[in-house]
């Protein structure tokens, strides 16, 4: 039996209740929805693959009904998450301000050491969450992301947009990346099939993982809860218009500027390729939330040293 599941031959038994309720777990799984069954079944049957890892599901749901987790293919895969012993907790968080303030409503509901931002679009390899883990631990960095990648661009190799890669080589130390500095070019890695060309090349062992240099990684983030509440969280959402995206790129900025961060090659984490539910992307957050920073204070946090 893997750590934390329950298998098959053991679902039918009652789950056992530890002094003070559920048992610990090592990460807290947070995923906001709206609008989507299939995509979000798909996420889950990969939460429920994985394996030596405690997690609880934390799913917050914007739907107008607000019955993601009623609809049949959700619905059966929170039975198995649960019949394997994985904490599930539910939430409704029906007025719509924005993907800032979601994330801020989740992390405000998290109460593990290590926090896993997942997006509802997203399916994972077995193993992706430990590895993860593993490196946000060995690292003592801030935050571990495995960037999504579209298997439906497997046969398309861009070698001028994984020009920019480049592995740490040493412990990871905290560094600034905004845009114009030589961080930002790092963008294009995360793009179409990028990064599985680069894993290829790079040939690592099964189950193993290899931490590089990173502008940002979206969708699918392992933090350090510490250093996400440490940095203010999502809590800049006041200060944006509903219709916004790279929420995510401004608390990774903030979190690389104290702790560090990184992505793993090979990641696991498959991009389903749905048409996006954020419509409205006319606001770009980091363009609002550093739009007054000077570059004294861009630099304020750069010597300071890593986070045990």
């Amino acid at each position: 039996m893997t750590r934390g599941a329950r298998w098959s031959g053991d679902w039918g038994r009652p789950t056992e209740v530890t002094p003070g309720g559920s048992a610990p777990v090592d990460v807290d799984v947070l995923i906001p929805t709206v609008g989507r069954t299939a995509e979000l079944a798909a996420t889950l049957a990969g939460l429920a693959a994985q394996t030596d890892v405690a997690f609880r599901l934390v799913l917050s749901d914007q739907s107008e009904a607000g019955d993601a987790a009623a609809q049949p293919a959700v619905a059966a895969m929170v039975r198995v998450l649960e019949a394997q012993g994985r904490p599930v907790t539910l939430l409704t968080h029906p007025e719509r301000r924005g993907l800032a303030e979601h994330r801020h409503f989740l992390l405000a509901h998290a109460t593990a050491d290590a926090v896993l931002f997942l997006d509802d679009d997203v399916w994972l390899e077995p193993g992706s969450v430990h590895r993860m883990l593993d490196a946000l631990r060995s690292l003592g960095t801030g935050f571990v992301g495995s960037a999504v990648q579209g298997l439906s661009y497997l046969a398309d190799r861009r070698p001028h947009e994984t020009a920019p890669f480049a592995l740490w080589d040493g412990p990871v130390v905290p560094e600034v990346v905004r845009r114009g500095t030589p961080g930002f070019d790092r963008w294009s890695l995360h793009n179409a099939a990028n990064l599985v060309h680069v894993a290829a090349d790079l040939d690592v062992e099964p189950g193993g993982w290899l931490p590089y240099r990173v502008a940002w990684v979206g969708a699918c983030a392992l933090y350090d809860r510490a250093a996400l509440e440490a940095v203010g969280g999502f809590g800049f959402w006041e200060t944006l218009p509903v219709g916004h995206a790279g929420e995510d790129v401004v608390v990774q900025w903030r979190v690389m500027e104290r702790f560090g961060g990184v992505g793993i090659v090979p990641s696991g984490a498959v991009h389903l390729e749905a048409p996006t539910t954020v419509t409205d992307r006319s606001v770009d957050a980091p363009d609002v939330v550093f739009a007054h920073e000077q570059p004294a204070e861009r630099d304020q946090h750069a010597d300071q040293p890593r986070r045990s």
